[in-house]
């Protein structure tokens, strides 16, 4: 009988429980392991008595990343990880965006903008400023030109925290079209979901948000998957990736651009795509080992 860990983490005021967590547990364990789910955080854990350990929902990893990456490392030492613990610590920092441009994967432009340096803000269009250490939107605004004072003491507080700063363009295709999330698993594509926008005008950087408002099936396009294959296809080392999810919206000529690479706990959205649940089940057994 295949031990199985599914990483998540303490509920709390900024932290969404995981709708998805008790039946996969519960799915696991009608296909014969023995599953439970353990907060990443906990010290009385023996992880290399599991056969797998997959990250699903340590959501709070991102205001805690030098202690989720020193677990991802003794983890990834213990047992089996999934992902790799070298994959999950490469997409913890979103400057890997910057990688995935030079390796000729369409993203959306980014401006990284570290402690102790000053931003260059648009002038002529609306942008977004968010950490390169984030999820679910925190720490994240949208602003007009008129807004740069606003955006400096963002910048200000971000870098307060210690986070590098990301400066990108505000994608007003997001508006019409809406973010699409890819998910992959087990190197294949598993289903597509599509979410309106998150950042509406107005919304301070440190308000809570919606982080998938009106999510949607979707069925995705011949260039959607072009161009998650191509992001998919250019992580450093080609590793073997248990799950993925890519996420794009439209660029200005309506071409498909990555917004983010999700490796390390994406949504996988299975109360969305239930006739999902026993691929997932059948790949996390597979890499279990049974």
């Amino acid at each position: 009988m295949a031990r199985i860990a599914l990483a998540t983490c303490r509920p709390g005021p900024e932290v969404s429980v995981d709708p998805d967590m008790p039946g996969l547990v519960a799915a696991l364990r009608e296909a014969g392991a023995d599953a439970v789910a353990v907060e990443w955080d906990r010290d009385d854990v023996d992880w290399g008595g599991f056969d797998l350990v997959l990250i699903r929902s340590t959501w709070d990893y991102s205001w805690r990343s030098a202690e989720f990456l020193e677990w991802v490392a003794a983890c990834g030492k213990a047992t089996r990880l999934a992902n790799p613990a070298d994959v999950v610590r490469w997409n913890t920092d979103k400057r890997y965006l910057g990688e995935l441009a030079a390796a000729g994967v369409p993203v959306v432009p980014t401006r990284y903008v570290a402690p102790g340096e000053a931003a260059e803000l648009p002038h002529d269009r609306e942008f977004v400023v968010k950490p390169t250490s984030g999820a679910g939107a925190r720490f994240a605004a949208r602003y007009t030109p008129d807004q740069h004072g606003s955006a400096v003491r963002h910048l200000d507080r971000l870098h307060a925290e210690g986070f590098t700063a990301m400066v990108q363009p505000y994608v007003a295709g997001i508006d019409v079209s809406g973010e699409r999330a890819l998910q992959f698993f087990g190197g294949r594509l598993l289903h597509a979901s599509r979410k309106g926008a998150v950042l509406a005008r107005g919304t301070a950087y440190d308000e809570r948000k919606i982080a998938h408002p009106g999510l949607e099936v979707w069925e995705p396009t011949r260039d959607e998957l072009a161009v998650a294959e191509r992001a998919l296809g250019a992580v450093p080392g080609a590793p073997e990736l248990l799950y993925a999810r890519v996420d794009l919206v439209d660029g200005e000529g309506g071409e498909p651009r990555v917004m983010e690479l999700e490796l390390v706990e994406p949504n996988l959205f299975l109360s969305l795509h239930g006739a999902s649940v026993p691929r997932v089940v059948e790949a996390v057994l597979a890499a279990a080992g049974r």
